[in-house]
């Protein structure tokens, strides 16, 4: 007997920042959503939108349309601030983000393991590694 075909959409999250690792991390997502037919929905945290935020999102959708996969970019302002340093802050809000919204896969950045790299998204990325749910794949 036949089974019918999966219609159920896997979710990929892709939190962007400036660096040349998220750019790098935002096309393996990009490619990894085309090839599994995949949902792509990429963020970026910010307390407000400004000309880099929207530059950045702009060229967030260009990937995401030359890649040919359905999905969208969002700038998120409602993020969580703490006394935690910035990247600590970054994994708690990419870790919120997944439990709300259901995402199947997260992708993102890492910056490296110096103290100056660390301290934004390297350490997010290394606190959703060990924190998240669901599959989580780091570029480097």
């Amino acid at each position: 007997m036949r089974r019918p075909p999966d219609t159920t959409t896997m979710e990929v999250l892709a939190p962007i920042d400036e660096s040349d690792c998220s750019t790098r991390a935002l096309r393996f997502a990009a490619e990894f959503a085309r090839r599994y037919d995949a949902t792509l929905h990429v963020v970026h945290f910010a307390p407000e939108s400004d000309e880099r935020v929207e530059a950045l999102l702009a060229d967030a959708d260009a990937v995401v349309d030359e890649a040919g996969v359905a999905g969208d970019t969002e700038l998120v302002t409602d993020v969580r601030f703490s006394d935690l340093k910035a990247s600590d802050r970054i994994g708690d809000n990419i870790l919120d983000l997944v439990a709300e919204r259901g995402y199947d896969h997260v992708v993102m950045g890492h910056h490296g393991t110096g103290r100056v790299e660390g301290f934004l998204l390297g350490s997010a990325a290394e606190r959703v590694t060990e924190d998240a749910p669901v599959p989580v794949t780091v570029i480097p």
